[in-house]
């Protein structure tokens, strides 16, 4: 699919192994690594990933929800690793799906920002944070699809990673226009 410019790609696999020029982490407020795609990211990319988010953390303390901050990929076959963390689902009724909706946001900007012609994103929150997976797939494609038709992003490629079988045919289905 096309949005402007830009191609939307569907990807069932480990986003550690994708190559663009970012790679989304959907990072805790600590950025200090944990479990699912932020441990996976954390191991792949090695130390340099760590030491640089230790720098953000005694900069700025953290990262807070629905924010992004960046570093760089170490081993990674990527230039850089934008770190978002995305909401706890609580219900609906606190703010999630506004803050979800600026995890993409915020990641395609600096992303922009940093001049990357690619990004590959995974499936934030929908994890142990239990995001409800089909509504998380439709804000991530509502806001992705919405940055894009402002026209000013230089991103040429979108990558969306889908580790588990649920969420790539939950993205399938919605990129297929059905």
């Amino acid at each position: 699919m096309k949005v402007n410019q830009t191609t939307l790609t569907l990807i069932k696999g480990d986003i550690t192994k994708v190559t663009a020029d970012v790679i989304v982490n959907a990072a805790n407020t600590s950025l200090l690594g944990g479990g699912g795609v932020d441990g996976a990211i954390h191991r792949a990319g090695g130390v340099k990933i760590l030491e640089e988010c230790i720098k953000i953390r005694e900069r700025q303390g953290g990262c807070p929800v629905g924010e992004a901050v960046l570093t760089t990929a170490g081993n990674l076959p990527a230039s850089y690793v934008i770190h978002t963390v995305g909401p706890v689902w609580n219900g609906g009724s606190v703010g999630e799906a506004d803050k979800l909706g600026s995890c993409y946001r915020n990641s395609l900007e600096l992303a922009d920002w940093h001049h990357a012609k690619s990004i590959a994103f995974p499936n934030i929150s929908t994890g142990i944070y239990r995001f409800p997976k089909p509504l998380a797939a439709d804000i991530a494609l509502t806001a992705v699809k919405a940055y894009l038709v402002t026209g000013s992003s230089g991103i040429e490629h979108i990558y969306f990673v889908c580790f588990d079988e649920e969420n790539y045919g939950i993205y399938k289905e919605r990129l297929s226009g059905r």
